[in-house]
């Protein structure tokens, strides 16, 4: 049988495995929410260490612990956010809406450590959580985490694709091809054109994702339990965000209505809508491409995707555009985190939202997706594809929409009847154009060129189909 040791709560007596590194609050805990089996990221408990070191240091300065005893849980703590104790975090995402269960499994986890390094007792509570609350810890522990995650990760992977993407655009400015609206035939653009909108939607992603983090660095903790800031010194919350700066580098500040940083998840559910404007602009982007790579007989054809696994297992030879394919559920996925956070924000009743760790663990996975989607995206898709010139210039030269360019010289009636006949007959517009009007040849080159057709004019463009 496993040993055991006895430990006493409000509640009563339990039993807890003999070398548990956690308490009886994390105990109960684990017995009470066996759910999912998932457990917190790696980023939310980084975040945790951060911020429970960062309120040891402020404890310490404000008078609240002996310094010996806040350097010894600081340390506990920033080991813990390095990663060595994950595995004393087995509580459940779906646990006490507040993750109280979360802060209690880490004050439980530092203050043995603490304990240990000082050969003396440390309390969870009172020494570990002094001047906190769960309510101001876990709303911060997720902005935290999500900004530090953003930095670090989201935007260096976008970053990554947007360079690919326009590495290739240079790479392929010189090739014309047929551009789409409706999926049916349209003007010509060149490439770079193409691919230079995609990294445009990636611009654009970043800068929102900046604008976000604005709100995302003014943390509630100095709150305590609903924002009056109960058992914490008016200087705490400060204090806290000084020393979260000194660690991460990361202009963190205490927000000016503590009320509202702990009533509502605004923040959160903000950067979680330009998530899902992330995971949306890499749908595009993946879609285009599996359209584009269509075939390779009877699709479009345009591009070849590099080939990196068979792509049937009863059509030999089939390859099929599996990166794409891979993101686009991303995309699916992203979107779908953040309905549930949506959901969850919107279930703050009075001075709370009891749906803090489905957010944390939402918000989080989000992210992660998006990083390794867009890094996997560049790498494995936009960097190596192949373009199939002589395939997109044979649908170019019989593209019945070229004749737009003689709308202002013949009339659109007179073009558009020119237009049908190239695509009743199979010829090239050229050859009708020219059979039309009796003009040279070499006049009509000029005028159906179509890297002459893809000059000039805004990306945006007018209106129409």
């Amino acid at each position: 049988m496993t040993s055991t040791r006895t430990e006493r709560d409000s509640l009563g007596e339990l039993a807890i495995p003999a070398d548990a590194p956690w308490g009886i609050q994390t105990q109960r805990a684990i017995a009470n929410f066996p759910v999912s089996g998932w457990r917190m990221p790696r980023a939310f408990l980084r975040a945790l260490g951060l911020v429970k070191a960062a309120c040891a240091e402020a404890n310490a300065g404000l008078g609240l612990l002996p310094k010996g005893k806040a350097r010894a849980i600081r340390a506990a703590a920033l080991r813990v956010a390095a990663g060595e104790f994950d595995a004393a975090f087995p509580v459940d995402v779906f646990q006490t809406g507040s993750g109280t269960s979360s802060n209690m499994n880490a004050n439980e986890v530092i203050a043995g450590l603490a304990a240990k390094a000082l050969r003396r007792p440390v309390h969870p509570n009172d020494d570990v959580n002094a001047a906190q609350s769960s309510n101001d810890v876990i709303p911060s522990c997720i902005q935290v985490a999500a900004t530090i995650e953003v930095g670090e990760r989201l935007l260096p992977a976008f970053g990554h694709l947007r360079a690919s993407i326009r590495r290739r655009a240079r790479e392929l400015a010189k090739i014309s091809k047929t551009g789409r609206t409706h999926l049916m035939d349209a003007m010509p653009m060149r490439f770079d054109q193409e691919l230079g909108a995609w990294a445009t939607q990636i611009d654009e992603v970043e800068a929102r994702l900046g604008d976000a983090l604005k709100r995302m660095r003014r943390l509630p903790i100095g709150g305590t339990a609903i924002g009056t800031g109960i058992n914490a010194p008016k200087r705490f919350g400060a204090e806290v965000c000084a020393a979260l700066r000194a660690q991460t580098g990361i202009r963190f500040a205490p927000h000016h209505d503590r009320f509202y940083g702990i009533a509502t998840q605004d923040a959160a559910l903000e950067l979680s809508g330009v998530l899902r404007t992330a995971a949306v602009a890499l749908s595009k982007i993946a879609n285009d491409l599996r359209w584009m790579n269509s075939g390779p007989l009877a699709g479009l054809g345009e591009i070849e995707l590099p080939a990196l696994q068979p792509g049937s297992s009863i059509m030999p030879g089939k390859v099929n555009p599996v990166i794409p394919e891979a993101v686009a559920m991303v995309a699916a996925q992203v979107i779908g985190c953040d309905a549930a956070i949506g959901f969850a924000a919107a279930s703050g009743n009075f001075q709370l939202n009891t749906m803090l760790p489905l957010i944390a663990w939402n918000l989080l996975t989000a992210i992660e997706l998006l990083a390794n989607a867009a890094r996997l995206l560049a790498d494995r898709a936009i960097d190596g594809f192949r373009v199939r010139e002589d395939r997109i210039g044979e649908a170019l030269a019989r593209n019945p929409i070229l004749v737009t360019a003689l709308n202002p010289l013949i009339g659109y009636e007179r073009a558009a009847a020119i237009a049908k006949r190239a695509y009743q007959e199979g010829r090239p517009v050229l050859d009708i154009a020219a059979e039309d009007t009796g003009w040279s040849r070499a006049r009509l080159q000029k005028l159906l060129d179509p890297r002459t057709l893809t000059r000039g004019g805004s990306i945006g463009g007018a209106a129409g189909g």
